[in-house]
């Protein structure tokens, strides 16, 4: 996997906007990826920007088992206002990719950990855990 581009899907940002997402293996050891997601309507349109940073700790042959970290900064409709925010979630989370033998090029992601945000006029720190349909699908070129 070392050196391939995953694109993608998520779901993890506490808004529920879906983001596309892309991972790069930079080496055995880490990768790097970016969420870009899009909601424009006749009220606004709303965008969602994130970064994230995977160490990995236990590679098997379809699996591997990572830490992450990834900071988002997002706009928003606040529901008591109707007025356009802006908000940020920063998560530590441990995870794992897996993938089906003989369809490697695509993989499953879940995740658990911990969630620090400010969204709807809140700041919060959470617990999370998003099963691989929420936390992402990469296609790897």
């Amino acid at each position: 996997m070392v050196g391939r581009l995953g694109i993608g899907m998520a779901n993890n940002l506490v808004t529920g906007t879906p983001v596309l997402s892309t991972k790069l293996q930079r080496n055995r050891a880490s990768a790097i990826g970016g969420v870009f997601g899009l909601d424009s309507n006749e009220d606004g349109s709303f965008y969602a920007l994130g970064l994230k940073y995977y160490r990995y700790i236990y590679e098997e042959p379809q699996l591997n088992f990572y830490s992450a970290f990834q900071g988002n900064i997002f706009t928003y409709q606040n529901e008591d206002t109707d007025e356009t925010e802006n908000g940020y979630q920063v998560d530590g989370t441990l995870g794992s990719e897996f993938s089906f033998q003989g369809l490697e090029s695509i993989g499953f992601s879940f995740e658990f950990g911990i969630s620090f945000n400010k969204y709807q006029d809140q700041s919060r720190i959470q617990t999370i855990g998003v099963n691989f349909i929420q936390s992402s699908i990469h296609f790897y070129l």
